[in-house]
């Protein structure tokens, strides 16, 4: 459910902590941490903010797209996953897809696309759907991207999730 003032009052209580400054605790807490797990749970948790339009410029004023980025560039894949996760979350948005691909986040995206990871590619090709528009798509849809995303329609009978977004992707996209 997506929140507005008087439903974040309403959990919170006029004394509580406000949205803004959990998500700060959470950033601190991230960058103040060397504990791996720790860093995927406050990814993930993160990540989760990151879906509702509520957060959007609470987001962007703490750097947290710009963290999420960061995430994608980690060897753990927990990390990219929760990274592109929150990429994928926050990029309808156009402000947040501006800072995203200002920040060299399309190609971080387009990486995410060999990973191992289901969820990670599952993200990656929803980001990329969001974040394509007439100043980037150049950048995004070279014919090795397009290869990629091609194939990933083809595997209906393998992964019916992949297939569906890159069937998507392409008609949107590259129809």
């Amino acid at each position: 459910m997506f929140t507005n003032d008087k439903r974040q009052e309403e959990r919170t209580g006029k004394s509580g902590t406000s949205r803004l400054q959990y998500l700060q605790e959470l950033v601190n807490q991230f960058q103040n941490t060397a504990d791996e797990e720790t860093k995927e749970k406050i990814a993930a948790n993160l990540a989760n903010f990151a879906y509702d339009p509520y957060n959007y410029s609470f987001l962007r004023q703490l750097n947290v797209l710009e963290l999420f980025l960061d995430c994608i560039t980690e060897p753990n894949e927990k990390l990219v996953e929760f990274g592109i996760g929150g990429v994928c979350n926050s990029c309808v948005d156009p402000a947040n897809a501006a800072i995203i691909t200002q920040c060299g986040g399309i190609p971080l995206v387009i990486q995410c696309l060999s990973s191992p990871v289901r969820n990670t590619v599952n993200y990656a090709l929803g980001a990329l759907y969001y974040l394509c528009n007439k100043s980037n798509k150049e950048e995004i849809l070279k014919p090795e991207v397009i290869d990629v995303i091609e194939r990933y329609a083809a595997v209906q009978t393998v992964n019916v999730s992949f297939s569906n977004l890159a069937k998507v992707f392409l008609d949107k996209h590259a129809g």
